[in-house]
């Protein structure tokens, strides 16, 4: 749109006047930024008359410096005569990063623009955009060049990045993964391949506790460093707390080790916790949690919208709540196909003949919960069950739950009985209750 034809409408969402360069212009640029995009014009009164603006190269040179250095966005300058006067016109287009002006945020509301407070800077950035994407005053000192080079010798291997990679230096290789924006590193990175995380990101540690009940806690550690180091450390705290034995198979007596949980399952459900986690929950950590009879995995952070728990079970689409980390992770051949995951635990439980895993939105994010096989006998120790209580609990070994309907069917009973005897299943807690009207089962 030619200037004449702006001068004829009135400031709005993308347009503001301004008759000088004064700091309240780079509030405004950092405003449009933020929204739709926009135009400021320099040299224009609020009533749209037209005063003048020194439109010399080296004034343009050195306005077009300052906002690059102040806002980190590069904008489209331009300077025109309207009845013989210069004015100056300053174009930004909408950025897909968060914008800041002197460490704060700004919006465009209408002809006004207006700071973010705490509640509405969280909104924008969780619709607007992801918490990998942010970028902040980072420096490139921070990131672990050990940490990128062992990314690079994997991504290599798995066929996800190419051999040239190895010529390329940390700027340029984070560049290319989309974590650095604007010129500037962005929260992933520092989570990605940081030194220290936690001196930014206070909870971005893993906890793994090893607990004989729920009150009483046998080992915890906590385990720092960037994402890498967390797989690593984490997995290996896993394992500490968890028992092995050992298997003896044919005439070359070669050892197969035997988990109380399979690895694959185990290392897909520490990927999912690290790289799905809510990192805008700041004061949440992600948390493994390790008991004699089932371990539980929990990050901050729910599904994404649209997405239920029955949905992970099937085909679905991948929705990213970290896009930058989960794309490194894939790179780094962690990752093996988008969105299998819960399909691949699922899958490593079954083949190792323990129960179906449980997947639950709780507590504010996300939990996976694993359990070891059930002992018939340790189970109804000490329990006074009638035959066809047993019959139940045999039944609910082999096939995961059961309902009121298949209670009958098994004992040729009522479903007055079989309520009744299901209630005392879950009186004495040997049963648990899940589901309501006819979604209601009963599960161990």
């Amino acid at each position: 749109m030619r200037v004449e034809e702006i001068l004829l409408g009135t400031e709005n969402q993308q347009i503001e006047f301004k008759e000088s360069v004064v700091k309240g212009m780079y509030k405004t640029l950092c405003a449009f930024s933020n929204t739709d995009g926009g135009s400021v014009l320099v040299g224009v009164a609020d009533d749209k008359n037209v005063i003048g603006f020194d439109c010399s190269n080296d004034n343009l040179k050195q306005i077009s410096d300052n906002i690059v250095n102040k806002l980190l966005i590069h904008p489209v300058i331009e300077s025109f005569s309207v009845n013989g006067k210069e004015v100056l016109k300053i174009k930004v287009a909408k950025s897909s990063c968060p914008v800041s002006f002197e460490g704060r945020y700004y919006k465009r509301i209408g002809n006004t623009t207006r700071e973010m407070q705490s509640e509405d800077l969280r909104n924008y950035f969780l619709n607007s955009s992801q918490w990998d994407c942010i970028a902040g005053d980072y420096d490139i000192d921070e990131i672990d060049p050990g940490s990128v080079g062992d990314f690079v010798k994997m991504s290599v291997k798995s066929g996800r990045m190419p051999e040239s990679a190895f010529k390329e230096n940390i700027y340029d290789i984070l560049s290319h993964l989309g974590l650095i924006c604007n010129g500037k590193l962005t929260n992933g990175a520092i989570i990605l391949f940081g030194k220290n995380p936690r001196k930014y990101f206070i909870n971005a540690i893993v906890r793994v506790g090893h607990f004989k009940d729920e009150n009483i806690i046998i080992g915890d550690k906590v385990v720092n460093g960037n994402l890498f180091r967390q797989i690593e450390g984490a997995e290996e705290a896993i394992l500490s707390f968890i028992n092995i034995r050992y298997n003896i198979t044919g005439d070359s007596f070669k050892r197969e080790e035997i988990w109380d949980y399979p690895i694959d399952a185990i290392r897909e459900a520490l990927l999912n916790a690290l790289v799905h986690r809510d990192y805008f929950m700041s004061n949440r950590q992600t948390q493994i949690k390790i008991f004699d009879d089932f371990i539980w995995f929990h990050n901050p952070g729910g599904l994404p919208d649209g997405i239920s728990i029955d949905d992970l079970k099937r085909l679905h689409s991948s929705v990213q709540r970290n896009p930058l980390i989960a794309d490194v992770i894939y790179r780094s051949g962690f990752i093996e196909v988008w969105g299998s995951g819960i399909n691949r635990i699922c899958k490593a439980i079954f083949e190792s003949g323990l129960p179906e895993p449980e997947f639950k939105e709780e507590f504010g994010g996300f939990s996976a919960y694993f359990r070891k096989s059930v002992n018939l006998d340790s189970l109804i120790k000490n329990r006074d069950l009638n035959a066809r209580q047993l019959r139940a609990v045999e039944y609910v070994i082999e096939n995961g739950d059961i309902s009121n309907r298949i209670y009958q069917e098994i004992n040729s009973v009522s479903t007055t009985i079989a309520k009744k005897e299901l209630r005392e299943l879950v009186s004495i807690e040997l049963f648990k209750k899940c589901g309501k009207g006819r979604g209601t089962n009963y599960k161990i």
